[in-house]
């Protein structure tokens, strides 16, 4: 439910944007806006995933997501469409984000045996896409054109759906660290030195940190190439040409190729090896950012999206399964809050950074991201290569690789 709202807004609110204003910068606001939470609260966020039940914390965030969310929806039914009025739902619907998935990626561990994350992410990862791109998508597309307010009215009621299936959910989710903090652990100086301890065992962990690293990298470059994506993609002056309902159908596509991925990785992790599979999935979705750059028609992009999608949602699955997997129970929030830090935080700097550079050219954002992502793409390798002999011939497996730092 929530991630289907999820959806509505990313694809609706740059949808909304581009109605407003044809400015690369003014575009990315919404971008920036949007990701902005995870470099100012990943880490709180974590230490609030490891102090308290972890599901109770999810279903607070929702509950605020759609008050806030019912708010600016009535605003704008009330005539106001303004660019800031939507970058402001944006970001108070994304510091909601933050405290909700990062405890979401921490209660499943507690939920599932360690030997079957890969499937149970899988499953997830598979549901999310489905309500993000393959339904949010068009949902959104069709919700711009019919009544702009309600791409915010909407997902404020599927978040508050959600909360109440969660509030239903049985037992309780706080980590041992939770259970056994005293008292007098709540004051500011407990919280930095847990904080802390996170941070030193992920700069620790060789291959964590460098997975971090890389992470951050694809999602600075991702966020510069997809803030100013619309307006190559969008409407009558742009190369492509594309109407705003059909933009939708795109984000359709790959979902519909994340799905096959988030369902496939598992197995294809298993005949390949996860180092193999980690290294040739994000080489594919970096140079199929190329496409439509180098073909900008519209019969391109479906394919390309599926593509995207699927090679997307097999790297994500094999990614957190690992870190779920080398991360001990009781540093898992904070830890995966420093990891999100460092892979989600460009986000926001690299949608600010398309915006700017995309005034001199759109090409020079897209081509520029490539570029970046290939650098990450090296790091995981050679990462991997001292890490086990021989250069990713041999099937190497990510969950080989000790969790000691």
């Amino acid at each position: 439910m929530s991630n289907l709202a999820d959806g509505v807004l990313k694809v609706g609110a740059p949808l909304l944007a581009v109605s407003l204003t044809r400015s690369p910068v003014e575009v990315s606001v919404i971008g920036t806006a949007t990701t902005l939470p995870w470099l100012l609260l990943a880490l709180p966020a974590g230490a609030v995933a490891d102090r308290m039940d972890r599901r109770r914390v999810m279903v607070v965030a929702n509950v605020l997501r759609t008050g806030v969310l019912l708010g600016i929806a009535t605003i704008l039914l009330l005539g106001v469409r303004n660019l800031w009025v939507l970058a402001a739902a944006v970001l108070l619907a994304g510091v909601a984000e933050v405290f909700a998935d990062t405890c979401a990626q921490a209660v499943l561990p507690m939920t599932v045996p360690r030997d079957r994350l890969a499937w149970a992410n899988g499953r997830i990862v598979g549901l999310q896409t489905v309500g993000n791109d393959f339904l949010g998508a068009p949902l959104a597309g069709l919700l711009v054109a019919a009544l702009p307010a309600a791409i915010l009215g909407a997902p404020a009621i599927l978040y508050g759906a959600a909360a109440l299936l969660l509030a239903g959910m049985p037992g309780r989710y706080r980590s041992a660290q939770g259970r056994t903090a005293g008292s007098g652990s709540g004051s500011g100086s407990g919280w930095r030195k847990e904080i802390g301890e996170a941070m030193r065992f992920l700069w620790g962990h060789r291959f964590l940190r460098t997975l971090a690293v890389s992470a951050g990298l694809l999602n600075l470059s991702s966020a510069a190439y997809f803030a100013v994506f619309v307006l190559w993609a969008v409407g009558d002056g742009s190369a492509i040409g594309i109407p705003s309902s059909r933009y939708g159908l795109v984000m359709s596509a790959l979902a519909a190729g994340a799905l096959v991925g988030s369902l496939v990785s598992a197995r294809v992790t298993v005949l390949l090896g996860e180092g193999r599979t980690l290294v040739g999935t994000w080489l594919a979705n970096a140079l199929l950012l190329l496409v439509p750059v180098i073909a900008p028609v519209e019969w391109a992009l479906y394919p390309t999206a599926v593509l995207l999608g699927v090679f997307g949602a097999a790297a994500n699955v094999l990614v957190i399964s690992t870190r779920q997997r080398l991360i001990p129970d009781a540093l898992l929030g904070r830890v995966n809050s420093v990891y999100r830090l460092i892979g989600m935080g460009g986000m926001p700097l690299g949608a600010a950074l398309g915006g700017l550079v995309g005034e001199l050219g759109l090409q020079i954002v897209f081509y520029g991201s490539v570029g970046v992502s290939l650098i990450a793409v090296g790091l995981v390798w050679r990462a991997l290569t001292d890490q086990i002999s021989g250069p990713l011939t041999s099937a190497p497996t990510i969950s080989g690789i000790s969790r000691s730092r």
